[in-house]
């Protein structure tokens, strides 16, 4: 397996790459990455959670920082808004001290936020990831300047199709020079996925991986519980096991704060990392936690990356990943040296298509053991659910399940 050293990658790309905590590159990145150095259009073939996303983030900034970074420099199209916040963020960790500049553009906001999205676009940025209709309402205005545009990538370009884009990504494309370089990510090549490349990309190269998974000697449970029986249900599973080295991973610094308080009231050995720790403070917890001086350790999922950590006996988390690939990368802590390892995921109503993701991805069912009574109701899991309103009024999307016995996913 390749090291990000071993591409050609200018020293700010690697110093955020260094940052973001990453080390070895996966399947995906270690195929792709010398075809996008060399400016080839690329179609690749791989799902979400095997890397594809730093596959293409880090040459295109590799490219732009050897660029005159006139103007908007490239464009990344996704199909939905939590896609395009996540390639947002990836981007904001790595671009960290090069300096390049994107903004997300998305539907679904306030007016304010279409007007400051015309802003970034009048004024210039470096990279702008976006959905197909919202950016097209921005195009048709005829304010975005895209003349020294030079990199086009689609993302998920089989869910855009599946979400009948596939007009919309041709109007964008006419508003882009021809001369270009274009990137194409698919989980599957369809028929449709190929005539779709035939019309944007040129002689392109192609990429194919197979997906890892996690380990055989990892157990892995998930609940289903509402958000205010995560922290109950959390101090009820570590007050019964017997802890070695446990990490727990949230998506928000405040409840990284809450479990700290709340489990050092059960007299654990626990410490915490997020942002308002200096980085010797971070440092000086983490060389406790990997000396066993703590046991249970709590940390923000954006910290994840740099947590490099392995033989933990039990990885926790509170709040279902990202993507597929921070589940693989995070249980995968765990099971090593012929050891066994447990990971266990909480899953809250807004989170179960998430989760239905994952376990496609993995390509098998997690068990989800019954939540003990004591705790109340919980939802019921289903894996394709859509995300739940969060305005009063219409149907409720979850139900609530009584307590019959242990219950295996249904997805």
């Amino acid at each position: 397996m390749a090291h990000f050293y071993d591409f050609d990658f200018d020293d700010a790309v690697l110093d955020g790459i260094d940052a973001m905590g990453y080390t070895q590159a996966t399947p995906i990145q270690e195929l792709a990455i010398p075809y996008l150095l060399q400016n080839r259009d690329l179609i690749g073939c791989a799902q979400t959670g095997t890397g594809k996303t730093a596959a293409y983030l880090l040459p295109l900034m590799n490219k732009i920082l050897n660029s005159d970074r006139e103007g908007i420099q490239a464009l990344i199209v996704a199909p939905t808004r939590e896609l395009a916040l996540q390639i947002d963020q990836a981007l904001t960790g790595f671009a960290y001290y090069s300096g390049i500049s994107s903004i997300a553009v998305y539907g679904g906001g306030k007016g304010e936020d279409f007007d400051r999205e015309k802003k970034a676009l009048t004024t210039g940025t470096d990279i702008i990831i976006a959905t197909p209709g919202r950016l097209l309402s921005h195009l048709n205005l005829g304010y975005v300047k895209t003349e020294k545009l030079q990199t086009l990538i689609l993302d998920e370009a089989d869910r855009m199709l599946d979400m009948g884009f596939n007009e919309d990504i041709m109007k964008i494309n006419s508003y882009l020079p021809a001369q270009k370089q274009t990137v194409m990510f698919s989980a599957t090549m369809p028929p449709r996925i190929r005539q779709l490349a035939n019309k944007l990309l040129r002689n392109p190269a192609e990429v194919n991986i197979a997906i890892s998974k996690p380990a055989a000697g990892i157990q892995q449970t998930a609940y289903c519980v509402y958000d205010a029986q995560k922290i109950p249900l959390l101090m009820h599973l570590l007050k019964n096991k017997e802890l070695i080295s446990v990490i727990v991973f949230s998506s928000t610094k405040q409840n990284v704060k809450n479990m700290e308080r709340e489990l050092k009231k059960l007299g654990l050995s626990i410490a915490a990392i997020h942002s308002d720790l200096e980085q010797n403070e971070r440092e000086e917890v983490l060389l406790k936690f990997r000396n066993r001086d703590l046991k249970v350790l709590v940390a923000t999922d954006v910290l994840s990356r740099g947590i490099d950590i392995e033989n933990i006996s039990l990885v926790v988390n509170f709040d279902v990943p990202g993507d597929g690939e921070d589940y693989i990368h995070r249980v995968g802590r765990t099971a090593r040296a012929e050891t066994k390892g447990e990971a266990i995921t909480f899953i809250s109503p807004d989170d179960m298509r998430r989760f239905g993701s994952i376990e496609r991805l993995i390509g098998y069912e997690i068990v989800k053991p019954e939540v003990p009574a004591e705790f109340g109701e919980t939802p019921v899991y289903n894996g394709n659910a859509a995300r739940p309103k969060k305005s009063g009024g219409g149907k409720k999307r979850f139900g609530k399940k009584k307590h019959n016995g242990p219950q295996t996913a249904k997805s």
